[in-house]
């Protein structure tokens, strides 16, 4: 078996994580017509919080559970309320949510899965627990924990000696991703390129079970994802609420064993020295696949083509600065290998959540057709309005 951990402890600090919330974790199935919604202000006097109350109900006893963002969000929608009315009113007009969402809950009662953490007395003053998911009662609770024990053997097993790469726990998802330490190539003259596997999960239903291959460029830790990619929904049968039922581990287990066996199995086919030749084959023709407009131009037109926000506009300029100065580009012309770069760059520096998102572009950019293309590559400068 071999060693995966980076020399930053990154894993390990990534399953501490996951020990201590799945410690914590507890889940409740139900109908929305067996709890309200309370909101009022923090103990600590900051905005205003919303929970959700369960009252005692055959052995189960009154809960009362903080709701985050994220579960927050899920009531909104749940009950048809857009999102930002919802927080506007739960900070300007918290009398009039909680009225709107208990007489929905009541009158259209569905069932529901609570997601939530016991904070171990850390809000004692307020005597509430962690809602962290508000979410179908048919929510497939395959954790994280889940994940790991799917993935890893097969990560150190795995003859492509895997090393992490970097990890992340958001209040939305985990993200996992390793590189190499022998698949590697180059595509062009001094771009060296390793085969990587990223992996995600979510536990509060923002997103699937996947698992990603990546292509890093090692000069700069740029990842882009290859088109290899699988998802699985967070989907079960359905389960009885005629009761409140907080849920063991034996149910929640008899539920994840295919999908462990999947992941595994998934997990070993990546690790394929042949698909990652094909990236780097398609990578050597980006390469020879020239701009012809400025790359102020070129920028524009890879933020036109993919449909993203003109603030993004800079931080691909910027990544295409870094790329231009790297090995296997400097002294090269710029081309679309460049751009995919400039693009994946952008992923060091966003939020976690967003990493898989610039990490995906990347290769949208690599595989476009060749009339989106030539959008990019004879871009024509914007012409600007008279004064």
């Amino acid at each position: 078996m071999h060693a995966i951990e980076n020399s930053q402890g990154t894993l390990q600090s990534l399953l501490d994580q996951v020990k201590d919330q799945a410690s914590r974790t507890q889940d409740y199935v139900s109908s929305t017509n067996n709890f309200q919604l309370k909101t009022e202000e923090t103990p600590e006097g900051s905005e205003n919080v919303s929970t959700v109350v369960m009252e005692r109900d055959r052995g189960v006893p009154t809960t009362e559970l903080r709701a985050n963002d994220v579960a927050f969000q899920q009531i909104a929608t749940q009950t048809g309320i857009d999102v930002r009315t919802a927080k506007r009113f739960q900070q300007s007009y918290p009398d009039v949510l909680d009225h709107a969402v208990n007489r929905i809950w009541d009158q259209e009662p569905a069932d529901r899965m609570l997601r939530s953490f016991d904070t171990g007395g850390s809000y004692s003053a307020y005597n509430a627990g962690i809602l962290r998911a508000f979410v179908s009662s048919k929510f497939k609770t395959f954790d994280n924990v889940h994940l790991l024990n799917a993935a890893l053997p097969a990560l150190m097993e795995s003859d492509a000696q895997w090393q992490v790469v970097n990890g992340d726990i958001t209040d939305r998802r985990l993200y996992l991703r390793l590189k190499s330490k022998v698949i590697e190539g180059q595509p062009a003259v001094g771009d060296l390129m390793a085969l990587g596997i990223g992996l995600s999960n979510s536990e509060v239903g923002m997103g699937s079970v996947a698992a990603a291959q990546l292509a890093w460029t090692l000069a700069c830790l740029n990842g882009m994802q290859t088109q290899n990619k699988t998802r699985s929904t967070h989907v079960t049968s359905a389960r009885d609420s005629d009761q409140w039922k907080l849920l063991t581990d034996e149910a929640k287990d008899a539920d994840n064993h295919a999908l462990s066996l999947k992941t595994r199995d998934v997990v070993s086919s990546f690790a394929s020295r042949e698909s990652f030749d094909a990236v780097l084959d398609k990578m050597g023709d980006a390469h020879n696949d020239v701009v012809n407009a400025s790359a102020a131009d070129a920028v524009a037109g890879v933020v036109k083509v993919l449909n993203l926000k003109k603030s993004d506009n800079t931080a691909i300029l910027d990544g295409l600065m870094e790329t231009v100065g790297q090995p296997g580009f400097a002294g090269r012309p710029i081309s679309r290998a460049t751009m995919v770069n400039a693009v994946t760059a952008v992923a060091n520096k966003v939020d976690p959540d967003h990493v898989d998102e610039w990490h995906a572009n990347g290769s949208k950019v690599l595989n476009l057709p060749a009339s989106q293309w030539a959008t990019i590559r004879d871009a024509e400068p914007v012409a600007l309005a008279a004064g």
